[in-house]
């Protein structure tokens, strides 16, 4: 199966196009072998992006996905942060993790770090501070091990998350607008920010439909 990964910051929304915008990118295989790419370990604001990382937090750390908080369960949590880019959602998910935003944000610097993102710094879970950094090549290592967590797979492939709050259904539409329309995504996650510009990151399928 061969995997189209792009690791795009700054004004990447057009980064299927020939003329990329996006002042950092990158694009591999499905081994991390480097395609082609521009500035990929410049280091910049991730905006969104972030929420990736704030989601594996909580998912390495088996925390109940069922259990409510507020009107929303945590696996509700997970959707709206990732599909919608919620930034409450994530706020409350970093909150609610075992000893609270603190441990939340240190168990994300050290993932990073396992994972060898050496540029990489996170200082709270939405991505609306700036001195959340990293680079494409970073980004891209967390893509790769964003892939392997089923969660973070549905909602990269749902267009509309429907969720049911008492006898309401509430609909809300992924920030990436091609989700559905084309392309078997398998990991995706936008993010803008004045400090960022727009920003995505992308693993998927480029098979699908040749077989």
């Amino acid at each position: 199966m061969k995997v189209f990964i792009l690791a795009a910051l700054l004004f990447a929304s057009n980064a299927f196009a020939i003329n990329i915008t996006a002042q950092s990118w990158l694009e591999t295989d499905d081994q991390g072998n480097l395609i082609e790419g521009s500035n990929i370990t410049e280091v910049r604001s991730i905006a969104s992006i972030t929420k990736l990382m704030t989601v594996m937090a909580v998912l390495d750390n088996n925390q109940n996905m069922q259990e409510k908080i507020g009107k929303y369960t945590r696996d509700q949590l997970i959707q709206l942060a990732l599909v919608k880019s919620d930034n409450n959602a994530a706020k409350v998910l970093c909150d609610n993790f075992p000893g609270g935003r603190f441990e939340c944000i240190r168990y994300m610097n050290e993932k990073a770090n396992y994972l060898g993102m050496t540029r990489t710094k996170f200082v709270e879970p939405t991505g609306l501070s700036p001195m959340n950094i990293s680079t494409a090549l970073d980004l891209l290592r967390m893509v790769f091990e964003a892939s392997h967590y089923p969660e973070i797979v549905k909602a990269s492939q749902t267009a509309v998350l429907n969720i049911q709050v008492g006898k309401k259904i509430q609909s809300f539409n992924n920030t990436n607008p091609i989700i559905g329309k084309r392309h078997n995504f398998i990991v995706s996650k936008t993010g803008t920010t004045s400090a960022a510009g727009g920003c995505i990151v992308m693993m998927l399928d480029t098979e699908i439909g040749r077989r």
